[in-house]
């Protein structure tokens, strides 16, 4: 019930904004920012352009509330931008090679810490490199398979919402998830 609430309440801030409040484009940024951060990090792989790409969905957001319309939920709308953006940025072959593992060095030469908690350092890196494989077979996945595995998967959302993210009918949704499933499913058997 409060889930539904907040996503009308998008749906009216945007209808707010649309008549020019800022204040409301402001709560809306700072609702959405992170998870839309998160996810396009998790498409690109890379902080600074996830960072980057963010700030362009919410400018796209913003240039377009003249003619905002809630058709659609507010957050599929805005995760389709997000992942318009995403693809279009792995298309154009801007993706860094490099991927920062657990031992390497930070930017500023710092080493990263890993906190100390229960598990022993064994279970905590297996985990880590568990993670690390899970993320690289993951990012093998074709580019809508993978978009699709990342809404529904890290964003929770439902098929309808990520058709209408990737501009396609459910049942390509349900197809794209269930041959990106099996592929995943193959890949890391090993782990089982």
């Amino acid at each position: 019930m409060e889930a539904v609430a907040a996503l009308e309440r998008d749906a009216e801030l945007m209808l707010r904004v649309r008549e020019g409040d800022e204040t409301s484009f402001a709560l809306l940024l700072e609702r959405h920012r992170a998870p839309v951060v998160h996810f396009l990090y998790r498409m690109v792989q890379n902080q600074a352009v996830s960072e980057e790409l963010a700030q362009e969905v919410f400018l796209r957001v913003y240039r377009s509330r003249a003619t905002y319309e809630p058709t659609a939920k507010f957050t599929t709308w805005l995760f389709r931008i997000a992942t318009h953006l995403a693809l279009n940025w792995i298309r154009d072959g801007k993706k860094e090679k490099s991927q920062e593992s657990l031992n390497e060095e930070l930017l500023d030469g710092a080493e990263r810490q890993v906190p100390d908690r229960q598990p022993t350092v064994e279970q905590e890196l297996l985990y880590a490199v568990k993670l690390n494989e899970v993320r690289r077979a993951i990012e093998t996945l074709p580019e809508k398979q993978r978009a699709a595995v990342m809404m529904h998967k890290y964003e929770e959302l439902d098929y309808a919402q990520i058709a209408k993210a990737l501009r396609c009918s459910e049942s390509a949704v349900k197809s794209l998830l269930f041959r990106a499933y099996e592929t995943l499913r193959s890949r890391l058997a090993h782990m089982a």
